[in-house]
């Protein structure tokens, strides 16, 4: 359905940023006309996400109002929609899928080689060295949330050391799924109803661990095309079956 409401909305996105692909896949399921608006190649776009007072992306806009969009519900309540969206899978089958996320996301990293590791891919400025640490990243974050430390977007951006290769990554990355384990055996509320701290407000963690896994994962598929895209055979590749009742965007990656 369009009306002449949703033809004023505004999606401020960046390419390879796995919310904002999901937020206007979402929004075209829908029916709904939007501006599209690239701030990491749109100088313009930059300056009017910045005169709404939002500081990362995904955005939506409606006039001088927005929403952050790192939960679809947030953008459901925004713009009145009568839809909902799929049930989480429960706690448990979300850390299995994330551990198997990592533990895939350290073999990818361990296929990269080169000068191409730590070089910018398609349209944004993120490499593979980059992308492989982010994902190990998310999923750090997300277990810190879980201890009462404070989500902040800020942490999307952390980088690896500039010396690590891809081996230092990968068991850094290691650790990480180490940890995930640890937190989950020892986890005293395994239904997650509890809310931790984030920066788009106090969340259940049982929806910032669904968060984390679909994120870490929608990642770890660009990172697969990525090695595609330097003409490697991805070993044991992500299936279908892995990533089932995660709400992940149909594409990997924005053009």
């Amino acid at each position: 359905m369009q009306t002449a409401t949703h033809a004023k909305i505004k999606v401020f996105w960046q390419p390879g940023c796995s919310s904002c692909l999901r937020t206007k896949e979402f929004l075209t399921k829908q029916g709904i006309d939007y501006e599209s608006i690239d701030v990491h190649n749109d100088p313009d776009g930059r300056e009017q996400l910045a005169a709404l007072g939002a500081r990362s992306v995904p955005v939506v806009s409606l006039g001088s109002k927005y929403t952050l969009c790192q939960s679809i519900n947030d953008v459901i309540k925004f713009l009145d929609l009568k839809t909902k969206v799929m049930e989480p899978l429960p706690p448990a089958e979300l850390v299995s899928r994330l551990e198997w996320v990592l533990e895939s996301n350290a073999r990818y990293t361990r296929q990269f080689s080169g000068a191409a590791f730590r070089e910018p891919f398609r349209n944004r400025n993120r490499t593979p060295a980059g992308l492989t640490f982010h994902v190990f990243r998310v999923a750090e974050m997300g277990i810190e949330a879980a201890q009462q430390v404070e989500l902040l977007f800020e942490g999307f951006d952390d980088l690896p050391p500039a010396q690590w290769g891809p081996e230092e990554i990968a068991t850094w990355g290691e650790s990480v799924r180490a940890r995930l384990r640890a937190w989950w055996d020892a986890e005293g509320d395994r239904s997650l109803g509890y809310d931790v701290p984030t920066y788009y407000g106090r969340r259940p963690m049982h929806e910032v661990l669904e968060r984390t896994a679909w994120h870490s994962a929608q990642h770890t598929r660009q990172v697969m095309l990525m090695l595609e895209s330097q003409g490697v055979l991805v070993e044991r590749p992500l299936m279908a079956a892995d990533l089932q009742g995660l709400p992940l965007p149909d594409e990997v990656w924005d053009r």
